[in-house]
C-alpha cells in the first residue's frame, strides 16, 4: 500500500516561527509537512548538556505550540536518536524532503548529521540545510567573509505564513515521565524561554535598557539591565541574528543612541565570527586551537578546581560570578573572561577541566562561541593577546562598592567597602567586629594572586615562542583572519521589509 508523501521540517537551534527558511520552504511546497524536534539521548548525555538547556528548549517549543495551536502549525516532540525517528517516519509516510538549518555543533552532532545524510541517500530523500545567521559552510578561509555576512544579515526578513498543511503525528517516542517532569519545572531565576520573550527583551533594549549599553557592558550588576540579554534566544534560535540586527539598526531611536546601538551590532557580528571558527574546526571542543599548547603542563589541583566550581576560591568577585551563574545562568562577557582566566592562569587548571562546567551553567550555551572564547581566555589560541584578568582589579574597577559581591556572597555582607575586594587583609580585630572569621566563614584565597600570575606568565609566554606554536599561528591566521571589511553600498540602509513582530 502506498503511504502518504510528506516533507519534514527538522527544528534544532531555531525554535521560532518567523524569519525561518525551512518552515517557509515547507509551507511553499504542495506536500503536507511535519515539524519535528528530537531530544536525543546520546546528545542529552554528553558532557556539554545540562538540564537548564533542555528546559529552555522544551519551554520554547511549548510557547511555539501555544502560539499556533489555532493555526495548525505544531512541533511534534520525539525522544529518541535522530536516525530512529526518521526510520519510523519513513515507515509511516514517504518522506520527500527534509528542511533544516545547518548546525555548527560539536563533533557528536556533526557525526549524527552524517548518519542522517546516509539515511537520506539510502531512501532517496532530499535534505536541504539552510544557512544560519550568515555562517558559511565549506569555506577554507575568510576571503570576502565580512561582505557576505553583511549581505546575509541585510537580506529581507522571511515573513512566514500560517500553513494549513502541517500535520500532527501519533508516535511512541514520547519523553519519559521522569524527564518530562524535570523539563516542565522551569526556575523563575532563568530568563523565560520562547520567541515572544525574545522580542520582549529586544524591544525593551531599544526603547530604554540599551541606551547606556556601552557604559555598563563590563559592570557585573548594571550589565544585567543594560545588555541586550538576547544570548539565550540566539543560542536556541528564538530569534535570528538578522531580526535583531535589522530591528536595532532601523529603530527610530537609533540616531540618538548610535554609539550604544552600534556597540551591540558589532557584537552580533562577533557572535557569528566565532561560530564561523567552530564551523570550520569543531576540534576546538577537545583540542587546543593552537596545537603547540597541547604540550603545556598544569598543576590541576582538584581542590582548587572544586573551589572554583563552588564559588569558594576566596576571591570575592570570582565567587560571586560563579554563584550568580549557578542561580541565573548568565553573567556578562568580562566576568566570563575573568573566571576562565583565573581558572586557567592563576589556578593553573587545564581549560578542558572547566569548559564543560561553564557550558552546563550558561543558559545561552552556544558551542561555536563557547569553545573558541574559552580558549582565547585560556591563552591557547597563540594568535590572541594573552589577557590575565586580576580579579581584585576587576572588582575595584567594575564593582567598586561590592554590591554584586554582597548580593551573591552573603557571607561578606557586612565587610566594609575598603576591604570587600580583599577581605583576607582585614585584621583579626576587624573580622571580630563585623562577625566574620576568614578561613572559617569565608575561605582564604586558594593561591597567592601575585605569585600565581607571575608563574603563569612565564609559562604561557615561554610556549608562545616555541617553533610549533609559531607554525600553528601562521596556519590559524591564514584560515581565520578576516579581510578588511568592504564597504557595501546600501547594506546598512534601512531595509524596507518590515518584520511581522514589529507590527505588534
Amino acid at each position: 500500500m502506498k503511504t502518504q508523501a510528506i516533507n519534514i521540517v527538522w527544528i534544532k537551534r531555531d525554535i521560532r516561527t518567523q524569519d525561518h527558511e525551512p518552515l517557509h520552504l515547507a509551507a511553499s511546497n504542495e506536500l503536507p509537512f511535519v515539524i519535528i524536534y528530537i531530544f536525543e539521548p546520546s546528545i542529552i548525555q554528553h558532557a556539554d548538556t545540562s538540564l537548564r538547556h533542555l528546559q529552555f528548549q522544551y519551554h520554547s517549543i511549548q510557547a511555539f505550540n501555544a502560539q499556533h495551536q489555532q493555526t495548525g502549525k505544531w512541533i511534534n516532540l520525539f525522544y529518541s536518536e535522530a536516525n530512529e525517528v526518521f526510520e519510523y517516519l519513513q515507515s509511516v509516510f514517504t518522506i520527500k524532503n527534509i528542511f533544516s538549518y545547518q548546525e555548527s555543533g560539536i563533533e557528536l552532532t556533526w557525526k549524527r548529521d552524517k548518519r542522517v545524510a546516509q539515511f537520506c541517500k539510502r531512501n532517496h530523500i532530499h535534505w536541504k540545510e539552510c544557512q544560519r545567521d550568515g555562517i558559511m559552510r565549506g569555506i577554507s578561509n575568510r576571503t570576502h567573509w565580512d561582505k557576505q555576512w553583511y549581505q546575509a544579515i541585510c537580506n529581507p526578513i522571511i515573513q512566514n505564513q500560517y500553513a494549513n498543511n502541517c500535520l500532527k503525528v501519533e508516535h511512541h517516542y514520547s519523553i519519559e515521565a521522569t524527564l518530562k517532569e524535570k523539563l516542565e519545572s522551569y526556575p523563575t531565576t532563568f530568563q523565560p524561554a520562547g520567541e515572544q520573550q525574545a522580542w520582549r527583551y529586544l524591544r525593551s533594549f531599544t526603547l530604554e535598557r540599551g541606551h547606556f549599553y556601552h557604559k555598563m557592558i563590563s559592570k557585573p550588576s548594571e550589565s544585567r539591565m543594560s545588555c541586550s540579554r538576547l544570548s539565550p534566544y540566539f543560542a536556541w534560535g528564538n530569534i535570528s541574528i538578522r531580526q535583531a540586527y535589522q530591528h536595532v539598526r532601523n529603530h527610530e531611536l537609533y540616531p540618538e543612541n548610535k554609539f550604544a546601538f552600534e556597540g551591540m551590532l558589532t557584537r552580533l557580528k562577533w557572535h557569528c565570527h566565532f561560530i564561523q571558527k567552530f564551523e570550520m574546526e569543531c576540534t576546538y571542543e577537545k583540542l587546543c586551537v593552537n596545537k603547540g599548547y597541547e604540550s603545556m603542563l598544569h598543576e590541576n589541583n582538584p581542590a582548587h578546581l572544586q573551589a572554583w566550581k563552588d564559588g569558594k576560591t576566596g576571591f570575592p568577585l570570582v565567587d560571586a560570578c560563579m554563584r550568580c551563574l549557578q542561580t541565573t545562568g548568565w553573567i556578562n562577557f568580562r566576568m566570563r573572561a575573568m573566571v576562565v582566566s583565573v581558572l586557567c592562569h592563576h589556578l593553573d587548571i587545564d581549560w578542558r577541566l572547566g569548559v564543560y562546567h561553564l557550558a552546563n551553567l550558561f543558559l545561552d550555551y552556544e558551542p561555536g562561541i563557547h569553545y573558541p572564547q574559552f580558549q582565547m581566555q585560556a591563552g591557547t589560541t597563540g594568535v590572541n593577546t594573552v589577557r590575565m584578568y586580576n580579579p581584585v582589579k576587576q572588582s575595584i574597577d567594575h564593582d567598586p562598592k561590592g554590591l554584586f559581591i554582597k548580593k551573591w556572597v552573603p557571607e561578606l555582607q557586612h565587610v566594609p567597602t575598603n576591604h570587600i575586594h580583599e577581605p583576607w587583609k582585614m585584621t583579626a580585630m576587624e573580622q571580630t567586629f563585623i562577625g566574620i572569621h576568614m578561613g572559617i566563614d569565608y575561605p582564604l584565597p586558594v593561591v597567592d594572586l601575585d605569585e600565581a600570575g607571575k608563574k603563569a606568565r612565564v609559562k604561557i609566554w615561554g610556549l608562545r615562542k616555541t617553533e610549533q606554536v609559531r607554525e600553528e599561528n601562521q596556519r590559524i591566521v591564514n584560515k581565520h583572519t578576516r579581510n578588511k571589511p568592504t564597504k557595501l553600498k546600501n547594506t546598512r540602509k534601512k531595509n524596507v521589509a518590515t518584520n511581522e513582530h514589529e507590527k505588534k
